[in-house]
């Protein structure tokens, strides 16, 4: 057994290999010599690069495609109770493990940074990922998209540091135990698993609660919700709370954040001493990420100035106002915004970067019936930040449909709120209604957690006939 291969981990099998949380798993665990195998739904670029790592990938799900001799199956939290591979663990009586516990073993004996929040996760921990392999530290990394230079959503490093994506919407972030802990934002959303912030603040207590005595915990001084949490953190004597933000009492306070077309320069107070850098990503948002991720750092030991510098090397995740192409003078850019806060904060950044003139235009995709049930109000006055829009159907994902839950309770909303909506019932009908919707110098953006990044392409190609 290859160094640093949990016993259990030996020959695991993934259901839904393909995902993003689960195929970040199955890359480390290749890395380091497991023989992993697993299935998916459907084929995929990450299947592919998968296979190149030596695993093996099923495409379907078959209750032949588990191994007899494999030492676990690996599930996470939508993985339904009659998959075919699970009811052939039950048989074989393989050991079941979640998605969350097989990251935490490989986190084991690390100095580990989970990255928690209601939005901005992939983001802040791409740039953390980014910016320690920058500066030599080979760390090992979790995250829940590809980054756009390396193209991976994980690696097994050399180094001493372990950074990952710490998913609260089923609770599994609470299995980690990190020496430095940031929560960027506390919100309600997941609401099939949370039906009040009352739950969030306690189960981000319980996330918190599980940093090594010692450690620290980097959180907004802006957002309201980690406001609130923060306060009912403050007096655990095992744990240093470090701010960041706007507010004048941050610990890390943002000076100013200056948009430069699709980059940002970010000035923060810190120590006593200014520190500028360079954001290549548009948005405050984004510029606020990476003040995160640079208290984090800080609070692992690295130079303030060194971090500031790498900082500016993060290029991007793919689906995080991602730029597909260009055609017929029309950009095409890809975010992967689904929650109303997100959906706000992309628009004003990609209105704040366009050119004087241009118009944007959104593709939206709602995601989950039980989101739009709840945020449908919120989505279509988010939308009414764009020139105009295209909904479609909403993305089921792992639910079952909620009668009288459609994409047209949002689309009700963003007419009331003096948005431009159009219907669009056939995905593969939106390319030609964009089509006759753009011109040159407007931008267009694919925005959803499904698959409506999928049209980017299809819509370059049609705006280019």
């Amino acid at each position: 057994m290859a160094p640093g291969i949990p016993t259990a981990m030996e020959r695991p099998h993934f259901i839904g290999i393909g995902g993003a949380g689960m195929s970040g798993i199955a890359k480390i665990l290749t890395q380091r010599g497991a023989k992993v195998a697993g299935s998916d739904a459907k084929e995929s670029e990450t299947a592919q690069a998968l296979r190149a790592l030596g695993a093996t990938v099923h495409i379907g799900h078959a209750a032949t495609h588990l191994a007899d001799d494999a030492s676990c199956v690996v599930v996470s939290s939508a993985i339904r109770a009659d998959n075919p591979e699970l009811a052939r663990a039950a048989e074989l009586s393989v050991p079941v493990v979640h998605r969350s516990d097989a990251l935490a073993s490989l986190m084991g004996g690390l100095r580990s940074i989970a990255v928690a929040g209601t939005h901005g996760k992939t983001t802040t921990t791409s740039m953390l990922a980014v910016a320690l392999t920058e500066l030599g530290l080979d760390p090992s990394y979790a995250i829940g998209g590809d980054l756009a230079g390396p193209g991976t959503n994980a690696q097994h490093g050399a180094g001493d540091i372990f950074v990952a994506e710490a998913d609260e919407s089923d609770r599994s972030f609470q299995k980690y135990d990190p020496e430095v802990a940031i929560v960027l934002n506390a919100e309600l959303d997941h609401h099939a698993n949370y039906s009040s912030m009352e739950e969030i603040y306690e189960s981000f207590e319980t996330f918190v609660g599980k940093v090594v005595p010692g450690g620290t915990l980097v959180i907004s001084a802006d957002q309201p919700g980690a406001v609130e949490l923060a306060s009912r953190l403050s007096g655990r004597s095992a744990l240093t709370i470090v701010t960041y933000g706007a507010d004048a009492t941050a610990d890390v306070c943002v000076h100013k954040v200056t948009a430069r077309g699709l980059t940002s320069e970010v000035t923060v107070l810190l120590d006593g001493r200014f520190l500028t850098f360079t954001v290549s990503v548009p948005g405050r948002h984004y510029a606020l990420n990476a003040v995160a991720a640079l208290a984090a750092g800080v609070a692992l030991g690295i130079p303030a100035h060194n971090l500031a510098s790498a900082l500016g090397k993060y290029t991007g995740v793919k689906r995080r106002l991602q730029l597909k192409g260009e055609a017929a003078g029309v950009q095409v850019i890809d975010s992967y915004a689904h929650h109303p806060t997100e959906m706000t904060a992309d628009l004003e950044a990609m209105r704040a970067a366009a050119a004087p003139g241009s118009r944007l235009l959104v593709v939206f995709q709602p995601h989950l019936f039980s989101r739009t049930q709840e945020l449908a109000t919120e989505m279509g006055q988010a939308l009414a930040l764009a020139d105009a829009s295209v909904v479609l159907d909403i993305y089921p994902a792992r639910e079952d449909p909620v009668p009288g839950v459609t994409s047209a309770l949002i689309i009700d909303a963003a007419k009331a709120a003096g948005a431009e909506v159009t219907a669009v019932h056939d995905k593969s009908a939106v390319p030609e209604v964009v089509a006759g919707m753009a011109g040159p110098g407007d931008l267009v953006l694919t925005m959803g957690a499904g698959d409506v990044t999928d049209l980017g392409p299809h819509i370059l190609a049609r705006l280019t006939d």
